[in-house]
């Protein structure tokens, strides 16, 4: 077990520190101070091998600005909110506007866009990072002074656990996830579309053309929504169905099932690399890579459309009329409290 830390580059005046966790069997986790990136995750594949499973981008000043959130801890809202409005207590509040008319992702410059302060921790079964934000009353436009910590814990069962605690001083918004894009090939070399995918999920959330959650709650069964049981990602994918055309691909919500059979496993044939995912959140996003990026990407990964998943456990997103609002509503007296295991192993 270790840690070891580099200074990579400099952002708005401040050191971009790289840490770099490693446990006894090798499985290594590097994660900036900068939006809390993962930018490593190093597992073996059948013959012993030592590849990264998430993407990343070569140049370090590519982080600085990071349109696709790589790696990123996203708030203090993810996902996307209608017009950027939104009611508290009837107060209307306007947010920042950065994805059509609506706000993605927590605005302008979310919570992937700040220095967050890192604390390592090291022990005999882990090594970890803490990492806290401070974000300001009215940053984003968002009500309230909201203490932030994240913590990034990698054990000997090659288990990385991301725990996120939120307090706040007046009621807000709250709902973190982490949107690190994954592809078990090693190294980027092949796209998602043979990969297969479990979603322990009976329901998804429609999504119009803005892909803003309607309101209305759908059975996958029929669909090509339904991952209850593994399947490759590219099976269903190029259905001229209208929620699939919506997105230019996957980009839902998958509302968990509470009958602790986990979120949801990813697997690569090829490599035989596996990850299981659990979480204590009602919902995950599972967006397939819909665009390619253009951007040369690290260890010399492809950057094409379909070359990576992303799976963002959180709450649900909102709705019209403010529904699931309250869900994602954080009171003084309350705690926010998620965590999220990624369980890493060979089939």
């Amino acid at each position: 077990m270790d840690i070891f830390q580099t200074q990579i580059g400099v952002y708005k005046d401040q050191d971009v520190m790289a840490y770099t966790m490693v446990n006894d069997h090798g499985m290594t986790v590097e994660v900036l101070n900068l939006g809390g990136i993962i930018t490593k995750i190093l597992t073996p594949d059948q013959q012993g091998r030592y590849e990264n499973v998430v993407l990343a981008y070569e140049n370090i000043e590519d982080f600085y600005i990071n349109p696709v959130y790589f790696g990123a801890i996203i708030g203090r809202t993810a996902g996307r909110i209608a017009n950027g409005f939104v009611e508290i207590e009837g107060v209307s509040y306007k947010l920042y506007i950065n994805n059509n008319k609506n706000t993605l992702h927590g605005g302008k410059e979310g919570f992937h866009l700040k220095m967050w302060e890192v604390k390592t921790m090291i022990d005999e079964t882990s090594v970890g990072l803490k990492l806290t934000y401070h974000s300001s009353h009215l940053e984003e436009n968002y009500p309230g002074n909201l203490e932030v910590e994240a913590v990034y814990t990698l054990n000997n069962q090659n288990e990385l656990a991301i725990e996120y605690k939120a307090k706040t001083d007046q009621k807000t918004l709250v709902n973190l996830t982490n949107h690190t894009y994954f592809n078990l090939s090693g190294n980027g070399k092949r796209d998602i579309l043979g990969q297969e995918l479990r979603i322990n999920a009976d329901k998804f959330l429609e999504l119009d053309e803005e892909l803003i959650p309607t309101g209305r709650i759908i059975s996958v069964e029929g669909t090509p929504f339904d991952f209850r049981s593994a399947k490759p990602i590219g099976k269903d994918i190029e259905e001229r169905c209208q929620q699939l055309l919506f997105g230019a691909g996957y980009d839902h919500p998958w509302i968990l099932n509470s009958d602790n059979e986990g979120a949801l496993s990813f697997y690569d044939p090829v490599s035989t690399r596996a990850m299981d995912i659990e979480t204590n959140q009602k919902a995950v996003i599972f967006y397939s890579m819909n665009e390619a990026n253009e951007k040369v990407l690290a260890d010399a990964a492809k950057g094409i459309k379909r070359n990576a998943a992303c799976f963002e456990t959180q709450g649900l997103p909102i709705g019209p009329n403010q529904m699931f609002a309250e869900e994602v509503i954080l009171s003084p007296e309350e705690t926010y409290y998620q965590k999220t295991i990624f369980r890493f192993y060979n089939k």
